[in-house]
């Protein structure tokens, strides 16, 4: 055969190349991967999708929501017999909660759906009537008194009201729409700017709270205070200045008190002490060591039966202790965690000032709760009487909670890729993009 011809046939048959020769070693398919590659690839991937657009709506949305169910579990097994000692129904609390949550749940969709102008526009009206409210808490005949403070509104039947707990929403909202406001103006250098109105009013606030002797939800406030100056750059020394100012006040306030110097001495009891003042501390720490890893089981405490006070409200974290045990409380702080975080992601984020604002004093309000609530059950910290944010039983509590909820879902959204990652999951949105990259097959094709 002919050279061109042979060469040819060669060509068109394909003749199988040299194979190269192969380095010593296990064949990886591949360069081989640097050690420790498999947890830098878990690595990446948890981080990217930490990174997506939607990350914080989705555990703002899906943490609030399950802090609430698991606390609508806990409030129906914690009140149990609570409820039965009043002669009331053994769902009697869990009843009302439930009304409570469902209530809160349509008031947290409506605050996601709800326009930012629109929260800025409720910020004064909300203002006005939770100090209207706060006022008639403090008139004879109309406020009532529970557990020692004067700080509720009677509804009719068995429902009450804490206004003081609105005031919290009232304070974010008001405060926020005030510092943006003034930042678009570039006021927020100048001291009497930064401070006036905002420190009179949520002093206001404060004083008509601690008229009704509620140490608790005044520590609240003050958190949410300090979260808006921080957030509004306020210098260090007005800063020291005005935490050093609130602190001798609480010192001065607890200082005269003798329960709440009570109190104060139950920090780290392991006795009930003399007159069982440190009763509710001790046996809290009590539910939370019987709990062990998994718990006794939902519905199987031994200390709601008498043993200890508030099961239900204050102390519905040790109840969790004792029944869901290690496992129970430390999902409840993970999903706390998970909250806060996506709180302060939203508001790092975002180029609105108000947005900046409300979602810094909503998760300040949020988690500087739970820290007290749970600092208290654990021991650390006073009783301060304040409930466990969206799982305490307690709808005056529960509803300006889940829409202050609302308003992390709404600002997450707004962010700009957040909006175009929700856009494209449209069934509409994406029918038409999956049009627009399907090629069009000549007509008489299969």
């Amino acid at each position: 055969m002919p050279l061109g011809t042979a060469l040819r046939v060669r060509s068109a048959t394909g003749a199988r190349r040299p194979a190269a020769p192969r380095s010593k070693g296990r064949s990886t398919g591949g360069s081989r991967s640097p050690r420790g590659g498999g947890a830098r690839r878990v690595y990446e991937r948890v981080r990217r999708a930490w990174d997506r657009p939607l990350t914080a709506y989705y555990l703002i949305l899906g943490a609030g929501l399950l802090i609430t169910v698991l606390g609508l579990v806990m409030v129906y097994s914690a009140s149990m017999i609570k409820a039965l000692e009043l002669d009331k129904p053994s769902t009697y609390f869990f009843r009302k909660q439930f009304l409570a949550a469902v209530i809160g749940a349509g008031l947290m969709a409506l605050a996601a759906r709800m326009p930012g102008k629109l929260h800025r526009a409720l910020a004064y009206p909300l203002l006005m009537g939770t100090v209207f409210l706060m006022v008639l808490v403090q008139v004879p005949g109309i406020g009532m008194s529970v557990n020692g403070n004067q700080n509720w509104l009677y509804l009719g039947g068995p429902f009450q009201l804490q206004p003081s707990e609105f005031g919290k929403l009232a304070l974010v909202l008001w405060g926020a729409d005030l510092l943006a406001r003034k930042q678009d103006k570039r006021l927020l250098a100048q001291w009497k700017h930064l401070l006036v109105p905002l420190v009179p009013v949520a002093f206001m606030l404060l004083g008509l709270i601690m008229l009704g002797g509620d140490m608790g939800t005044a520590i609240i406030l003050t958190a949410i205070l300090f979260g808006l100056l921080w957030l509004a750059g306020a210098p260090t020394r007005l800063f020291a200045g005005v935490l050093g100012f609130a602190a001798l006040i609480a010192f001065v306030l607890i200082k005269t008190s003798p329960n709440r110097m009570s109190r104060l001495a139950c920090i780290g009891a392991t006795e009930p002490g003399p007159g069982d003042s440190c009763w509710q501390a001790v046996h809290g720490i009590y539910a939370l060591a019987s709990g062990g890893w998994f718990g006794s089981g939902l519905g199987a405490s031994v200390e709601k039966w008498g043993q200890l006070p508030e099961p239900h409200t204050d102390f519905i974290f040790a109840i969790t202790g004792e029944e869901l045990g290690l496992a129970g409380t430390l999902s409840v702080l993970a999903l706390f965690a998970a909250l806060g975080y996506a709180g302060i992601r939203v508001a790092g984020r975002t180029e609105d000032p108000f947005v900046r604002y409300a979602a810094g004093g909503v998760t300040t309000w949020i988690t500087v709760q739970a820290v007290i609530n749970i600092g208290a059950v654990l021991g650390l910290l006073p009783i301060a009487g304040v409930p466990l944010p969206l799982f305490s039983y307690g709808g005056s509590a529960l509803l300006p909670t889940m829409f202050a909820v609302g308003l992390l879902i709404a600002f997450a959204r707004e962010d700009p890729a957040a909006k175009a990652a929700l856009a494209m999951r449209r069934p509409g949105v994406r029918w038409k993009t999956m049009r627009r990259r399907v090629k069009k097959r000549p007509s008489g094709e299969r």
